[in-house]
Protein backbone atom coordinates (compact mmCIF):
# COMPACT_ATOMS: atom_id res chain seq x y z
CA UNK A 1 0.00 0.00 0.00
CA UNK A 2 1.57 3.74 -0.90
CA UNK A 3 1.13 6.47 1.21
CA UNK A 4 -0.32 9.32 -0.46
CA UNK A 5 2.76 11.91 -1.05
CA UNK A 6 2.54 15.75 -0.02
CA UNK A 7 2.99 17.83 -2.57
CA UNK A 8 6.45 19.66 -3.13
CA UNK A 9 4.75 22.89 -2.44
CA UNK A 10 2.62 21.90 0.46
CA UNK A 11 6.13 20.20 2.26
CA UNK A 12 8.02 23.46 1.75
CA UNK A 13 4.54 25.54 2.95
CA UNK A 14 4.61 22.83 6.43
CA UNK A 15 8.37 23.16 6.88
CA UNK A 16 8.47 27.27 6.95
CA UNK A 17 5.61 27.07 9.12
CA UNK A 18 6.94 24.93 11.80
CA UNK A 19 10.59 26.86 11.50
CA UNK A 20 8.84 30.63 11.98
CA UNK A 21 6.41 29.10 14.55
CA UNK A 22 9.31 27.14 16.36
CA UNK A 23 10.85 30.82 16.58
CA UNK A 24 8.32 33.09 17.96
CA UNK A 25 8.47 32.16 21.55
CA UNK A 26 11.56 34.01 21.64
CA UNK A 27 10.57 36.78 21.88
CA UNK A 28 10.00 39.07 24.94
CA UNK A 29 7.44 36.17 27.01
CA UNK A 30 5.93 37.39 30.44
CA UNK A 31 6.31 34.99 32.90
CA UNK A 32 2.45 34.13 34.72
CA UNK A 33 2.97 35.05 37.81
CA UNK A 34 4.52 38.46 37.53
CA UNK A 35 2.41 41.73 35.83
CA UNK A 36 3.25 43.41 33.26
CA UNK A 37 4.64 46.07 35.62
CA UNK A 38 6.93 43.78 37.30
CA UNK A 39 7.90 42.24 33.99
CA UNK A 40 9.31 45.65 32.51
CA UNK A 41 10.96 46.37 36.03
CA UNK A 42 13.12 42.70 35.75
CA UNK A 43 13.37 44.04 32.12
CA UNK A 44 14.83 47.14 33.17
CA UNK A 45 16.78 46.09 35.67
CA UNK A 46 20.60 46.97 35.02
CA UNK A 47 22.23 44.66 36.84
CA UNK A 48 21.83 40.99 37.91
CA UNK A 49 21.70 41.95 41.45
CA UNK A 50 19.23 44.56 40.77
CA UNK A 51 17.16 41.57 39.15
CA UNK A 52 18.06 39.55 41.95
CA UNK A 53 16.49 41.75 44.53
CA UNK A 54 13.75 42.52 42.49
CA UNK A 55 12.25 38.78 42.09
CA UNK A 56 12.83 38.78 46.05
CA UNK A 57 10.56 41.91 46.74
CA UNK A 58 7.90 40.59 44.20
CA UNK A 59 8.11 37.03 46.23
CA UNK A 60 7.32 39.88 50.03
CA UNK A 61 4.71 40.95 47.97
CA UNK A 62 2.76 37.67 47.16
CA UNK A 63 3.70 37.11 50.58
CA UNK A 64 1.71 39.98 51.74
CA UNK A 65 -0.64 39.25 49.90
CA UNK A 66 -1.40 35.56 50.99
CA UNK A 67 -1.20 37.43 54.47
CA UNK A 68 -4.12 39.85 53.56
CA UNK A 69 -5.95 36.84 52.22
CA UNK A 70 -5.96 34.52 55.29
CA UNK A 71 -6.79 37.66 58.20
CA UNK A 72 -9.95 38.46 55.45
CA UNK A 73 -13.37 37.88 56.74
CA UNK A 74 -15.12 37.02 54.04
CA UNK A 75 -14.81 33.26 52.76
CA UNK A 76 -15.85 32.10 49.25
CA UNK A 77 -15.55 28.92 47.45
CA UNK A 78 -12.45 30.78 45.35
CA UNK A 79 -10.35 31.31 48.33
CA UNK A 80 -8.33 28.10 48.51
CA UNK A 81 -7.36 28.70 44.87
CA UNK A 82 -6.05 32.29 45.43
CA UNK A 83 -4.17 30.92 48.06
CA UNK A 84 -2.57 28.42 46.54
CA UNK A 85 -1.64 30.72 43.35
CA UNK A 86 -0.15 33.70 45.67
CA UNK A 87 1.63 30.67 47.26
CA UNK A 88 3.00 29.29 43.80
CA UNK A 89 3.91 32.73 41.89
CA UNK A 90 6.21 33.27 45.86
CA UNK A 91 7.98 30.15 45.17
CA UNK A 92 7.92 31.35 41.17
CA UNK A 93 9.71 34.38 42.36
CA UNK A 94 12.38 32.90 45.14
CA UNK A 95 12.91 30.47 42.08
CA UNK A 96 13.60 32.50 39.42
CA UNK A 97 15.82 34.57 42.15
CA UNK A 98 17.92 31.41 43.04
CA UNK A 99 18.30 30.52 39.15
CA UNK A 100 19.85 34.25 39.03
CA UNK A 101 22.32 33.47 41.71
CA UNK A 102 23.35 29.97 40.04
CA UNK A 103 23.67 32.07 36.92
CA UNK A 104 25.82 34.66 38.48
CA UNK A 105 27.76 32.48 40.40
CA UNK A 106 28.88 30.74 36.98
CA UNK A 107 29.32 33.57 34.98
CA UNK A 108 30.95 35.71 37.85
CA UNK A 109 28.78 38.59 37.87
CA UNK A 110 28.49 40.99 40.44
CA UNK A 111 25.72 39.85 42.44
CA UNK A 112 26.53 40.10 46.13
CA UNK A 113 23.95 42.40 46.83
CA UNK A 114 21.82 40.07 45.51
CA UNK A 115 23.08 37.30 47.74
CA UNK A 116 22.89 38.68 50.70
CA UNK A 117 19.75 40.24 50.30
CA UNK A 118 18.66 36.27 49.43
CA UNK A 119 20.32 35.52 52.84
CA UNK A 120 18.36 38.32 55.09
CA UNK A 121 14.82 38.15 53.19
CA UNK A 122 14.99 34.36 52.88
CA UNK A 123 15.39 33.86 56.60
CA UNK A 124 12.41 36.42 57.24
CA UNK A 125 9.59 34.16 54.61
CA UNK A 126 10.95 31.24 56.20
CA UNK A 127 9.89 31.71 59.67
CA UNK A 128 5.98 33.32 58.07
CA UNK A 129 6.18 30.40 55.98
CA UNK A 130 6.80 28.08 59.05
CA UNK A 131 4.59 30.16 61.61
CA UNK A 132 1.44 29.44 58.70
CA UNK A 133 2.62 26.20 58.46
CA UNK A 134 1.87 25.65 62.47
CA UNK A 135 -0.98 27.80 62.49
CA UNK A 136 -2.62 29.21 59.70
CA UNK A 137 -6.05 29.59 59.06
CA UNK A 138 -8.17 26.91 56.68
CA UNK A 139 -4.37 25.25 56.33
CA UNK A 140 -6.05 22.27 54.51
CA UNK A 141 -7.21 24.28 51.39
CA UNK A 142 -3.32 25.63 50.44
CA UNK A 143 -1.77 22.78 52.55
CA UNK A 144 0.10 21.32 49.02
CA UNK A 145 1.35 24.34 47.67
CA UNK A 146 2.77 25.85 51.10
CA UNK A 147 5.30 22.64 51.26
CA UNK A 148 6.11 23.78 47.89
CA UNK A 149 6.74 26.87 49.08
CA UNK A 150 8.73 26.27 52.09
CA UNK A 151 10.85 23.61 49.92
CA UNK A 152 11.31 26.74 47.31
CA UNK A 153 12.52 28.67 50.01
CA UNK A 154 15.12 26.45 51.53
CA UNK A 155 16.41 25.40 48.12
CA UNK A 156 16.70 28.88 47.22
CA UNK A 157 18.52 29.65 50.65
CA UNK A 158 20.80 26.96 50.42
CA UNK A 159 21.95 28.15 46.87
CA UNK A 160 22.50 31.91 48.41
CA UNK A 161 24.57 30.13 51.42
CA UNK A 162 26.88 28.38 48.64
CA UNK A 163 27.03 31.04 46.36
CA UNK A 164 27.53 33.57 49.91
CA UNK A 165 30.58 30.64 50.47
CA UNK A 166 31.94 31.09 47.28
CA UNK A 167 31.66 34.49 45.83
CA UNK A 168 34.82 36.34 45.65
CA UNK A 169 34.18 39.70 44.51
CA UNK A 170 35.69 40.44 41.13
CA UNK A 171 39.53 42.28 41.28
CA UNK A 172 39.11 45.59 41.67
CA UNK A 173 41.56 47.63 39.54
CA UNK A 174 43.53 50.16 40.89
CA UNK A 175 45.38 52.94 39.12
CA UNK A 176 48.85 53.08 38.63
Amino acid sequence: MNKPAIPGALAVLLLMTLAFGAAAPARAQVKDYLTQGEADRIRDADLPANRIKLFISFAADRLKKFEYELDRGTRDRRRGERLSSLLNAYASCLDDAAELIDLGRERQWDILAGIKEMLAKGKEYMEFLKKINESGADRKLYAATLEDAILATEDALKDAEKADKEYSPPPIRRRQ
